[in-house]
């Protein structure tokens, strides 16, 4: 799944909001962070680090991405048997899945496990999908019912005559960036507290390739948790958005909710939330015709202070092959850049720090991050600005802490601590190597402090700078 290191705990209260004007259900993610697995500050950048890498550069070779650092909770089944749901939210995959008992996972010695994840789930009382459904088609690539009803073993005077209604939908393959599983679809009941979704359709994995914990496909796709909610609840519509909360490697507190809104809310309302005065900066969607599922935006360039440095090809447009565009996804903690881009965008990054700050190599050695500086009192950091297509109006400009990490370290040996600081943008790898996939992705340090909303009516993504905590307390307290 993605870094292993920010693993983000949602406290899953569902407060269903009603309003003359709109319908949403706010979540809120609890931000927790802990060394109990890490010795030291680089240990954890390294270990994050590598992971973004890793997840990226396999992803290009997989349909889907793997599992995100954010997990949402809640329950299965009717109210009097209801069980307790614990998974990752991830913008990246279309599935919602989850262990079901008897479980297995192969290879996950040392893989976190969520703290609060439930326990390998009983679906006794769940209902098989059948072969001839849609979302049996969806989970095995758009596969044609009477083929699958033959994998079910479905006679074949009943696939003639369409009535292979009892047969099961066989099991499918699901593969993410660094982890897999088997599963089959069933059915059941989904309250997110007073809201029931019936014949809410989900996975079900006996055995997992390095995946412990299940995952709430938040992507396009039929089966993802927002498509199914804008079916089974057309009152929240076809939109979400989640804003979150500013986060640091170096703290074990328990940081405030960072609101997930599902539905909407309408335009006067911000004056009321989140600092109130940002408006939605939109890109629209690219369509890729090899993996529908993902979020993807064309980014035209990159600002270090005021010189834009163009983005290469891959990163404007989706070929016929699905190569290309960048992926917006809360799975990838950094953002990945094509070696050629990220070297020019670090040039020009080195250019205006390194003249008054020196590099601090063993920082760069031990964390996987670079460039890193030992700074000055007075560090003169230039503003990064994301241009995305649609003109001037769809450029975001990134806080400084989203893109460039400071902390004290005494490890080179000199007297006492000095202060260090580092760029948080990731090589992605060669670009004659990024085929088959995205060129870049958008990880979710940089989108901390922006609200993002992922609307699936328009075919657009939106980012708006909020007070995550404050838009948080600011909605519950509208609720109460």
């Amino acid at each position: 799944m993605a870094s292993t290191t920010m693993l983000l705990l949602v406290v899953f209260m569902i407060l269903c909001i009603s309003h003359p004007s709109f319908q949403m259900v706010l979540v809120p993610l609890t931000h927790t962070l802990s060394k109990a697995q890490f010795n030291s500050t680089h240990h954890l950048l390294k270990s994050t680090s590598t992971r973004s890498a890793k997840r990226f550069r396999r992803q290009l070779s997989l349909p889907l991405s793997p599992g995100s650092d954010y997990t949402l909770s809640f329950n299965l089944g009717p109210q009097a048997q209801a069980q307790p749901i614990t998974l990752y939210m991830d913008t990246g995959s279309d599935l919602v899945w989850f262990p079901c008992a008897p479980f297995k996972c192969i290879l996950c010695e040392g893989k976190p496990n969520e703290p609060n994840a439930s326990p390998p789930t009983n679906i006794t009382q769940s209902v098989a999908v059948s072969c001839k459904s849609p979302a049996c088609s969806a989970a095995h690539n758009l596969a044609p019912p009477s083929d699958l009803c033959a994998a079910a073993r479905c006679p074949l005077e009943s696939i003639e005559t369409s009535d292979c209604a009892n047969f099961k939908c066989p099991p499918f393959y699901y593969a993410y960036g660094d982890g897999s599983l088997i599963a089959r679809l069933y059915r059941d009941t989904l309250s997110l507290s007073s809201l029931f979704l019936r014949n809410f359709t989900f996975g079900c994995a006996h055995t997992t390739l390095a995946e412990p914990t299940g995952v709430a496909g938040f992507g396009r796709g039929l089966l993802s948790l927002p498509a199914q909610l804008a079916t089974l609840s057309p009152q929240l519509g076809n939109r979400f958005s989640y804003c979150l909360v500013s986060h640091s490697f170096d703290s074990e507190r328990v940081r405030k909710p960072s609101p997930l809104i599902l539905g909407r809310y309408e335009e006067k309302e911000k004056e009321k939330i989140g600092g109130g005065v940002a408006e939605f900066v939109y890109t629209s969607m690219l369509e890729n015709p090899k993996h529908p599922y993902f979020y993807t935006v064309s980014l035209i360039g990159i600002a270090v202070g005021k010189r834009t440095i163009p983005a290469p090809e891959m990163l404007r447009r989706v070929n016929n092959r699905g190569d290309g565009g960048v992926v917006v996804d809360s799975g990838t903690t950094f953002t990945m850049l094509p070696a050629g881009f990220y070297n020019s965008v670090v040039d020009e990054f080195d250019r205006r720090v390194g003249r008054d700050n020196k590099r601090a190599r063993k920082i760069e050695e031990k964390t996987g991050l670079a460039p890193c500086y030992y700074l000055n009192s007075v560090a003169d950091v230039p503003a990064l600005t994301l241009r995305f297509a649609g003109g001037k109006n769809s450029s975001v400009v990134l806080p400084r802490k989203n893109y460039f990490y400071e902390f004290s370290d005494g490890s080179d040996g000199a007297k006492g601590k000095r202060k260090v600081g580092c760029l948080m943008l990731m090589n992605g790898g060669d670009e004659a190597d990024l085929s088959g996939g995205p060129g870049a992705t958008l990880g979710n340090y940089q989108q901390q402090g922006f609200e993002v909303e992922y609307d699936l009516e328009e075919k657009r993504v939106g980012f708006a700078r909020r007070q995550c905590a404050l838009l948080w307390e600011r909605l519950n307290r509208d609720k109460n």
